[in-house]
């Protein structure tokens, strides 16, 4: 957790600083021109070298639980994708759905939000996606409608559950909200939400689609056993993704981050498929595995990490929480509301992580104004949605997005700032209008 600010002024000297290199950082990521890992570790840098940040504060700032999931799981996949797993997958899914690409789009869609809901949804496409690419790529689609529908679907599942999304799990941790609470307060939500983002992805993409009948035949004529190229090897990986999700189900009880649990996946699944092997297969094989690694996307998050920092440490995020909580006056439908919908749009351009870690002293803070801390439980339920969904609406806005966007474009699908955002931010509009109207209902 990032140190909150005690003390906050319009006029604090590091504020506008820190706001314009944020500004600029992103204006040069929306403008395409530069890599965006690059823009981000050169802001990084002028964040210290300016003096807004320490390196001490720098480093601090950068969430290696989410570096480490990351890494962990890419090396997992790598290596997994070796036994022909998810070869096997896409195929099994592509029959299910009998080669119609609508079908497919489908059932992935449904697959990622109830994976991410029980799972979490940076690993859970990091599985998706590999899949998605090899049934497109069989069918001779385009696998950009895919992608995109599975990253909302990827955040709208995580926000049914605690251990979903960062924002749920910094929430309930910080607050003490139960699995059973989120489930309850906002499964009933998503499940509405899912079907309104499956009828709008099929209007917009899915009954556009179509694969040639040859595509078809070649993939109802496909046996998926066959895609198995080594049995102990997908035996082994089977065990150790086993493992890993377990372990996140239960991280709480067995007192471990899911960044650590996903580099011991991954070391334990490299070891188990070099053990054996001489010493030159092993560096070979180790070398081919960390090659995919998607370093593009891991230096962007370091870059982007320490830029947040330097804006949350010159109270620049705080200072917006605290005037919205101020100019509600105290009537829990306008704040309500109002952290709803400025979360959404806040989580949009800046990381919801950080953000959510400033919101949550500032709604505390509230408790005297709603009969103590009971009386909270629909803000953090506003909160929630609005981080969650709302990170949604550029690929900036959550760990997911931008996961997706450095597979894709590793695998030669473009996958543009701008583009996505003109496709996403209408329809995380109207996810938003029914979370409106549910929380009124609900909780006002």
């Amino acid at each position: 957790m990032w140190p909150a600010v005690s003390h906050i002024s319009a006029d604090h000297g590091p504020l506008w600083p820190s706001l314009t290199i944020l500004g600029l950082t992103y204006a040069a990521i929306m403008s395409e021109r530069v890599n965006r890992a690059i823009i981000a570790l050169i802001a990084a840098v002028v964040m210290i070298g300016s003096g807004l940040l320490t390196q001490k504060e720098a480093v601090a700032g950068i969430d290696f639980n989410t570096i480490g999931l990351l890494t962990g799981m890419m090396v997992i996949v790598s290596v997994a994708r070796k036994s022909g797993l998810f070869e096997f997958l896409a195929i099994w899914a592509a029959k299910v759905a009998r080669g119609r690409p609508a079908g497919i789009m489908a059932l992935l869609m449904l697959i990622t939000a109830v994976v991410s809901a029980l799972l979490d949804n940076v690993t859970t496409v990091l599985l998706i996606v590999p899949v998605t690419l090899l049934i497109c790529e069989r069918l001779e689609v385009p696998p950009y409608p895919f992608l995109l529908s599975q990253v909302l679907a990827s955040n709208i599942g995580g926000t049914a559950t605690l251990i979903g999304d960062p924002p749920n799990i910094l929430i309930g941790t910080q607050v003490g909200l139960s699995f059973n609470a989120f489930v309850a307060n906002l499964a009933p939500l998503i499940v509405v939400l899912l079907v309104v983002h499956l009828g709008i992805i099929h209007l917009v993409w899915g009954r556009k689609l179509r694969a040639s009948e040859k595509g078809r035949k070649l993939i109802m004529a496909l046996d998926e056993r066959k895609a198995i190229s080594d049995r102990a090897l997908l035996a082994k990986s089977l065990v150790v993704i086993g493992g890993v999700l377990g372990s996140f189900t239960c991280a709480h009880a067995i007192g471990l981050e899911s960044g650590t649990i996903g580099i011991a996946g991954a070391a334990l699944l490299l070891l188990l498929d070099n053990l054996g092997k001489p010493a030159a297969k092993q560096n070979e094989n180790v070398t081919h595995v960390f090659n995919e690694v998607e370093w593009v996307t891991l230096f962007f998050f370091i870059g982007l990490f320490v830029v947040v920092r330097g804006v949350e440490s010159s109270g620049a995020l705080q200072l917006l929480a605290s005037r919205l909580l101020e100019a509600t006056g105290g009537d829990l439908r306008s704040t309500g509301l109002g952290i709803l919908w400025s979360s959404a749009i806040l989580s949009a351009l800046v990381d919801n992580i950080p953000f959510v870690a400033t919101m949550i002293p500032m709604v505390k803070s509230m408790a005297g104004s709603f009969g103590g801390p009971d009386g909270l439980a629909p803000l953090w339920w506003a909160l929630s949605l609005g981080a969650c969904l709302g990170g949604n609406a550029t690929l900036v806005g959550a760990s997911a997005n931008l996961t997706v966007a450095g597979i894709a474009e590793r695998h030669g699908v473009p996958f543009r700032f701008l583009t996505y955002t003109r496709h996403a931010a209408p329809m995380v509009v109207l996810h938003l209008l029914v979370c409106h109207a549910y929380w009124l209902w609900r909780f006002a």
